[in-house]
């Protein structure tokens, strides 16, 4: 029975989850610099990672997975791909973005040493319409709400152990209460 659940959940993940092109990093990208609670990052982060597509479903067991590109000030430097296992009461499927910011050349060589993993608490602040609790690497709170894309009201009080972590919803329902943690892999150009 897990076991068809678990396939039921990564066949969910793989559809939510296409291959992206060139096209969804740009407009994924835009999306965040337009938000003003991400646009000020860009300004400071060292470096950013970018998710266009992540998909997520489950039922019992669950899971998401989503490729993205890597950025030193500005300039595509690798490619990654995020992988979440989660196990709990779970049911769903949801599609979204994702972006982390790096504060400081220490953040990003600990993303980009090839197997780095947040913790099962870490989360990410939603920048869409609903209600999301703070959401970076170590704690901290901060709520949003937003009718739109770009207009949530966040209150962050920025990195979590060098790392920003931000979400932007594309679709789907997904209700959640589950522990899992993720997984990324990093390939450099």
């Amino acid at each position: 029975m897990s076991r068809r659940l678990f396939g039921l959940s990564a066949l969910l993940c793989l559809l939510l989850s296409p291959f992206a092109v060139s096209g969804e990093y740009d407009d994924a990208l835009d999306s965040f610099r337009a938000a003003k609670q991400t646009g000020p990052f860009f300004e400071q982060a060292y470096g950013y990672v970018v998710f266009p597509t992540i998909g997520k479903g489950g039922f019992g067991i669950g899971g998401a997975h989503g490729a993205g590109r890597v950025y030193v000030k500005g300039m595509y430097v690798g490619d990654t791909t995020m992988t979440q296992l989660t196990v709990g009461l779970q049911m769903g499927a949801q599609a979204f973005s994702q972006m982390i910011f790096l504060e400081d050349e220490r953040a990003f060589k600990s993303f980009s040493s090839g197997n780095f993993e947040f913790s099962a608490q870490a989360t990410a602040v939603a920048i869409t319409a609903g209600v999301s609790a703070e959401a970076n690497t170590g704690g901290g709170t901060a709520t949003s709400a937003s009718g739109g894309r770009n207009d949530a009201n966040v209150s962050n009080s920025g990195y979590r152990k060098g790392l920003a972590i931000f979400t932007i919803a594309r679709g789907g329902l997904m209700y959640e209460a589950s522990l899992g943690g993720q997984k990324f892999t990093y390939k450099p150009l």
